[in-house]
């Protein structure tokens, strides 16, 4: 297809009112699935399809959630979000987003290195100075949750966002093997970050 086609579709309001998304684009709500089209098939067919899948898995059940926790549907995909775009454990999508849960509660800032990605269109690894970025999805500038979804949930991270774990973590950080380190204070998580780059710095040398 062609995609630039597809994205201008995709940022259409209007068009996403039509397939129940009133959040300005369809972003978020393109579900990410295996789907199987015929090679004609056009960009609207395919945006209808993984966004009707979105709202099948988004079942009743998971609305009912939300609505308990006070969040709405396109909070819920936001958090979601950014949990799937800071996950590789399964097991940790609860963890990370009972953090992000009390960051919310507690009026702290998420200071989420996904949403600094999404601002800046690079998903590199983020310099001190792209903190400072001019962007409401800037996380660490800004409180709450960004404007909207900066990718496409899958169901593991939109329950994760609707289940978080009971815990009184307040911060993580990557191990720099696939997984974080969760503290509960700021002492914690500083002696967590200096391990992590002392582990990044030995890994380095030994190269």
């Amino acid at each position: 297809i062609d995609s630039a086609a597809f994205v201008t579709l995709a940022e259409d309001s209007l068009f996403a009112r039509t397939l129940g998304v009133d959040t300005g684009t369809i972003e978020g709500y393109l579900y990410p699935d295996t789907y199987f089209f015929r090679p004609e098939t056009k960009p609207a067919t395919m945006i209808e399809k993984m966004a009707g899948q979105f709202m099948k898995v988004f079942d009743d059940t998971l609305r009912a959630r939300a609505d308990s926790l006070n969040m709405s549907v396109a909070e819920v995909v936001t958090l979601a979000s950014i949990i799937e775009c800071e996950a590789t454990a399964d097991e940790e999508r609860p963890l990370i987003s009972a953090v992000f849960h009390r960051r919310l509660k507690k009026n702290h800032p998420l200071e989420a290195n996904p949403t600094i990605q999404y601002a800046i269109g690079d998903k590199r690894r983020i310099l001190y100075e792209d903190l400072e970025v001019d962007s409401p999805y800037n996380t660490y500038r800004h409180t709450g949750l960004p404007p909207g979804p900066i990718a496409s949930p899958g169901l593991k991270s939109i329950r994760a966002a609707l289940y978080p774990a009971k815990t009184d973590y307040l911060y993580f950080v990557a191990d720099g093997n696939g997984r974080h380190v969760f503290s509960r204070t700021i002492a914690e998580h500083n002696e967590a970050v200096k391990d992590y780059r002392r582990a990044k710095k030995k890994a380095e040398q030994s190269k």
